[in-house]
């Protein structure tokens, strides 16, 4: 198959199918702002909350797809970022729910990292659709609460909630990351390209040992002494080797060999060759632990194959396709068409009862990165 095919499919996919499915069914017209999850007929289920990381995760994808020439995503953006603004947002020093009922009422006010990451991400987003002034002033109290509320007293990195609880874990920083660069991509601001410079400072100096990233920590950000500190996620890997490459591109340096060393990591030990799927787990060994696979992994791959093309000039060709032809087979060879099967198991077997729209944000993305990346890899010999 060309890469001519292969782009054509994913562009059908993402505005043909998924952008007028998810602006449609997905949407919640008589409570307002974005439904969790449909089941596999496409309808709505009966799940008595919204995740505020799920609704910010919608408002990203139809912005962008609003940048992209959508145009029915400008105001879906819009909604989208008003019900989150009306019913989510708890005021400077509280910060934003973590979860809401069906209805639209506070369920659990728990600051979370991982959302707050989130929230940044959709407000930058917003802002660099329709430079909205109100996005743009809850995007700068969102970074102020996570620095004065979720800072750790030793001054490296964040509790990943208030009050803290467990270990300390990577990926709300990586998210965090994300959102300071695309924060920073919109506004200009320093503070959140020095944020985001943080924050790959800790990854450097704690979270990536030359060769894996850990996903739980203690205290002091040494690996966990049991099984959860020799636990390893192949798709963190290829996500993070995309966000180093975005960092390069936005602010400098040169993260050409850790990208490289996650990538190559996670190829080896992470990646079935003969049917493509990214594992959800493996060890710090390369042992696998859950050879199954969600749809995200196998967006991250596709991620981090593209960063390394674009540091290094290594072709991306080979795994682009393979993660892309099985999503656009087996994940989303489904109908409603512009929905999807979340997760098989490591015979391929279908095991999801539900479609979380919260996996919109990793198949958009990926997808969008093969097109902004199209003319360029049509270009390579075929």
């Amino acid at each position: 198959m060309t890469a001519t095919v292969l782009h054509h499919d994913i562009r059908s996919w993402m505005f043909d199918a998924a952008l007028p499915f998810w602006g449609s069914a997905g949407v919640d017209i008589a409570r307002g702002g974005f439904f969790e999850e449909l089941d596999l007929a496409g309808r709505p289920t009966a799940v008595p909350f919204k995740r505020t990381r799920a609704m910010c995760r919608q408002v990203y994808v139809f912005s962008h797809a609003a940048t992209l020439g959508w145009a029915p995503g400008a105001e879906l953006s819009a909604m989208g970022t008003a019900y989150l603004l009306s019913h989510a947002w708890l005021g400077p020093d509280r910060g934003w729910a973590r979860r809401l009922t069906a209805d639209g009422d506070v369920l659990d006010p728990t600051p979370d990292l991982y959302d707050l990451a989130f929230v940044m991400f959709a407000l930058a987003w917003r802002v660099k659709l329709a430079g909205d002034a109100d996005a743009l002033a809850r995007l700068h109290d969102t970074l102020d609460f996570v620095e004065r509320h979720l800072r750790h007293p030793s001054g490296e990195g964040f509790w990943h909630q208030a009050p803290s609880l467990g270990p300390r874990v990577q990926n709300p920083h990586m998210h965090l990351l994300e959102a300071c660069l695309a924060a920073f991509e919109a506004t200009g601001d320093p503070r959140f390209r020095d944020r985001a410079s943080e924050i790959v400072r800790l990854f450097r100096d704690r979270l990536f040992d030359g060769r894996t990233l850990a996903e739980s920590f203690t205290d002091d950000w040494r690996r966990l002494p049991e099984v959860r500190g020799l636990v390893v996620e192949p798709g963190h890997h290829f996500e993070w080797a995309w966000i180093l490459a975005s960092y390069q591109r936005l602010v400098g340096g040169d993260f050409s060999r850790e990208a490289a060393a996650l990538v190559d990591f996670a190829e080896r030990h992470g990646v079935d060759p003969e049917t493509q799927v990214t594992f959800n787990q493996v060890r710090d060994d390369g042992t696998p632990i859950d050879r199954g696979s969600r749809t995200w992994p196998n967006t991250e791959r596709i991620k981090g194959h593209l960063a390394l093309f674009e540091l290094t000039g290594r072709d991306p060709r080979p795994a682009v396709a393979g993660s892309a032809r099985l999503l656009l087979d087996r994940y989303l060879g489904v109908t409603p068409h512009g929905s999807w099967m979340d997760h098989f198991d490591e015979e391929g077997r279908p095991m999801s009862t539900a479609v979380p729209a919260s996996t919109l944000y990793h198949l958009f993305l990926a997808f969008a990165e093969v097109l902004r990346l199209e003319a360029r890899l049509v270009t390579l010999t075929e």
